[in-house]
């Protein structure tokens, strides 16, 4: 007896939107018809098991929705997605280099960069390896049914979940018909140029760009491609029949189309031959290079990092600090005397303050690099430096205290056969000109003897300096000094009443009451004095980057975005900066470094801590330039080991230029160059609200309009007109070829001549290209789209421990395998030992 038809009513809410539900009832109707019903339909006319389905996916879908509004999502967006991202380049940039290390030709480039890719991968993260699931299309598939029928797991009742014929259907359709197109689509390198060239379709592409990227071209196929493209043009050129003022026009065109195959054919055979020229080692060996004047290095960012590391090698260091130490002491005392000048036209007396910080600045110069106990020791004239120092001792210092001296070593910079006569002579020269993409076309014309090089007195590039921050402290062995935060009371703005939450102009923040002790032979005296988080932050920078030793014992209290105004988290950085605190006033730490007693006063002193003025520890390199650890094996995710600014882009931006340009291996100064400078930029461009706009944007990019506008774009591309897409045929190798040649020209376009001028202009085309030679590999792309999925579903779901799950599921990588192996064989002996 045929089963009477009961009528099932459904609810066709899902997320309580209706700008999203109907475009998701779409995709839920034509991911039906077009999976289920096509084939059902010839089986049965009974229509409740497909609205089962349809129940069923609505029911996944509304539990889904719910999560997601309960979810967090800035951090994700923020953070994690951008360490995402930095790991991943990171992995990417070893895994050249350790191709490079082997200079193995015969292998396949592609294939062993894949490989390397993930067995570098594996070093890194150590619990994981997504080798398997990016390189088998068998694996991918199940993996995704397992991801899958784990999300049903949480998403259905259970009920629904135990039909194992509906769970299995519904499987299918989210991990064939819908995940694995898509993430097939967003791994493919062509729809990955095409895209970035949309993206940036406004720029007009450059001839001196795309030449730049055909003479750069490692890759035999684009050349090819564009070789073949401008034969076709050159033969539609010829066969026009032109005259007048045309034919001049037509030549032109001849002669660039002849010169660029000309150019494709010369690199093609420099390839094939394996004949590749390093351009830095042929200069340095047979070329002629240009003269850079001593005088433009010493104000060029670029210029004078390779400067700087050579003296470094050289161990004249000290000459070069000097000399940029006492160009920033002029600048700012001629500043400060300014800024005196026009208070007292106002009324205003300052005098013995301003002149004692001056002095205290200038005896600072004079004993860190020209007195005795001075190491290294700027070894310069003894008449000249007796004489200044008679100066300090009777005279009140000026800015114009240190010139002569200062003469005297920049002649002997320029003149002792040790250093810049020798630097030009030096691979760090050749560097330096490539990166001011002076190889070939050098802008700088002078004798190699450096005649004609004068002494610059206050060159623009000059390094900016604070006196604000220095103190007349005494140094007395027998004062003590105890201090510890007494106070975390909640209170209205009042910086010197109590400690607690402030509002000023609209800004909250914390403020911490601490309570100072300072004791000796004579007196002892006791006194309260109020510090932000930031002053402790930019406290800790100062000392640090002026006693390295410090670095690796003073650990401050993280910083925390988002929700750091609760008291709980309030509470426990209390405890974390008394614990630094004492650390910081140790007897034993104070003996170990002496001068930090003066800093150490600075700060705990009973009034305005003066900040971000740019003191002698922020702004003078030291002696001995930081070497920051970048082991091969750790994620980017990791803290960021420079002192930023409590604000997402600059953090965002300093951690990926750190990888797009591999910072870390250049010069340290410079690197804190660049970071003051997006500092600068930043807080130019937004000020003090640009958190508050980013979390605006994280709002805005998940609000239902925006979620709305997603899912008909996946409608759209996976049913247009609500028709299911064919497959779009590949495209001709020729045409994808051309595209990525396109889109490498339009990225070097549009990035700014600044930035070159910043880091140098190899740097960044190296850096540029190293990104986009990335995004070519396919699978590559598609370990990127996984670790991003994988992160969304951690945030979505946190009680689920999908961490643990994404382990098992990556198990039975082979890279997994032999990582255990090198590791249990390399313990194994340890182990006997014991």
């Amino acid at each position: 007896m045929k089963r009477e038809a009961r009528p099932i009513k459904i609810d066709r809410r899902l997320t309580g939107a209706n700008i999203i539900d109907e475009p998701l009832q779409q995709v839920i109707q034509f991911s039906l018809r077009d999976y289920v019903q096509y084939w059902y339909y010839t089986l049965s006319d009974d229509e409740s098991f497909l609205l089962e389905i349809r129940q069923a996916l609505q029911y996944a879908l509304v539990q889904f929705s719910a999560r997601s509004k309960e979810t967090d999502w800035q951090p994700y967006f923020t953070t994690r997605l951008v360490d995402d991202f930095g790991t991943h380049l990171r992995v990417f940039r070893k895994a050249q280099q350790r191709i490079a290390e082997k200079g193995d030709q015969m292998k396949d480039q592609a294939e062993e960069l894949v490989d390397t890719f993930f067995e570098v991968e594996v070093e890194m993260e150590k619990e994981v390896c997504r080798d398997l699931v990016c390189t088998s299309p068998k694996d991918e598939e199940g993996f995704l049914r397992d991801l899958c029928e784990v999300l049903l797991y949480i998403l259905l009742p259970p009920g629904d979940f135990q039909n194992k014929i509906m769970r299995y259907f519904v499987r299918e359709i989210l991990s064939r018909g819908i995940l694995l197109p898509l993430i097939n689509q967003l791994s493919d390198p062509d729809y990955i140029n095409q895209y970035v060239i949309w993206m940036i379709r406004d720029s007009n592409c450059n001839y001196e760009a795309f030449m730049n990227i055909i003479k750069l071209s490692d890759n035999i196929g684009e050349l090819e491609a564009v070789k073949d493209k401008a034969s076709e043009e050159l033969q539609y050129l010829r066969s026009l029949d032109t005259a007048g003022d045309d034919i001049n026009t037509i030549k032109n065109q001849i002669n660039s189309l002849l010169y660029v195959i000309k150019v494709c054919d010369s690199r093609i055979q420099r390839l094939q031959s394996g004949k590749e020229i390093d351009t830095v080692k042929l200069a340095a060996n047979f070329g002629k290079l240009c003269t850079v004047p001593l005088d433009h290095i010493l104000v060029d960012n670029v210029a004078l990092q390779f400067f700087m590391d050579y003296m470094q090698q050289t161990g004249g260091q000290a000459h070069l600090f000097f000399w940029m130490t006492v160009e920033g002491y002029r600048v700012t005392a001629q500043q400060q005397l300014e800024v005196l000048q026009s208070r007292q036209k106002d009324g205003k007396h300052q005098t013995n303050q301003t002149k004692g910080l001056l002095r205290a600045a200038a005896v600072g110069v004079y004993e860190q690099y020209l007195s005795e106990k001075a190491s290294p020791r700027v070894n310069i004239d003894d008449n000249l430096v007796a004489k200044l120092a008679e100066t300090l001792n009777h005279e009140d210092p000026t800015p114009e205290i240190f010139d002569d001296i200062q003469r005297k070593v920049y002649e002997l910079m320029l003149r002792d056969e040790r250093f810049y006569p020798s630097f030009k002579q030096n691979v760090l020269y050749v560097r330096m000109l490539a990166e001011l993409d002076m190889l070939k076309d050098p802008s700088f014309r002078g004798s190699d003897d450096g005649e004609g090089e004068s002494f610059n007195g206050s060159p623009t590039g000059s390094i900016n300096l604070s006196l604000d921050d220095l103190s007349n402290v005494p140094s007395d062995e027998t004062v003590q000094l105890h201090a510890y935060i007494s106070d975390t009371v909640y209170a209205d703005y009042d910086p010197y009443a109590v400690a607690g939450v402030c509002n000023d102009h609209g800004k909250t923040y914390a403020l911490y009451a601490i309570t100072v002790h300072r004791r000796n032979q004579n007196s002892e005296e006791t006194w309260k004095t109020y510090r932000r988080y930031s002053d402790f932050h930019d406290f800790h920078m100062r000392i640090t980057e002026q006693f390295e030793n410090l670095a690796n014992i003073l650990k401050l209290p993280g910083k925390k975005t988002f929700n750091n105004m609760d008291r709980e988290f309030l509470e426990k950085r209390k405890k974390d900066l008394n614990a630094y605190l004492q650390l910081l006033l140790n007897p034993e730490m104070m003996k170990a470094s002496p001068a930090l007693a003066h800093y150490v006063y600075d700060f705990l002193e009973n009034k305005a801590y003066s900040k971000g003025k740019g003191d002698f520890a922020r702004k003078v390199p030291p002696l001995i330039q930081k070497t920051y650890s970048d082991p091969d094996h750790c994620r980017v995710a990791a803290p960021i080991d420079d002192n930023v600014d409590d604000n997402i882009p600059l953090r965002v931006m300093l951690l990926l230029m750190d990888e797009v340009f591999d910072l870390k291996e250049r010069n340290q100064w410079l690197r804190r160059n660049i970071k003051n400078l997006l500092q600068q930029l930043i807080r130019a461009t937004y000020g003090d609200t640009i958190n508050r706009k980013i979390v605006d944007h994280v709002d805005w990019m998940t609000s239902p309009e925006q979620v709305a506008d997603a899912v008909k774009r996946f409608r759209d591309a996976f049913w247009p007109n609500g028709i299911l897409a064919e497959t779009v045929p590949r495209r001709d190798k020729a045409i994808r070829m051309r595209t990525r040649v396109a889109g490498k020209t339009k990225l070097l376009e549009v990035m700014p001549d600044e930035l070159k001028h910043i880091i140098g202009a190899e740097t960044t085309r190296k850096g540029i290209l190293r990104v986009f030679e990335m995004f070519q590999h396919t699978q590559l792309n598609k370990r990127m789209v996984y670790v991003f999925l994988e992160r969304f579903l951690e945030t979505l779901f946190p009680q689920n421990k999908f961490h643990e799950l994404f382990n098992k599921l990556h198990s039975r990588s082979k890279q997994m395998q032999r990582y255990k192996q090198r590791l249990h064989t390399t313990q194994a002996p340890s182990l006997q030992k014991r």
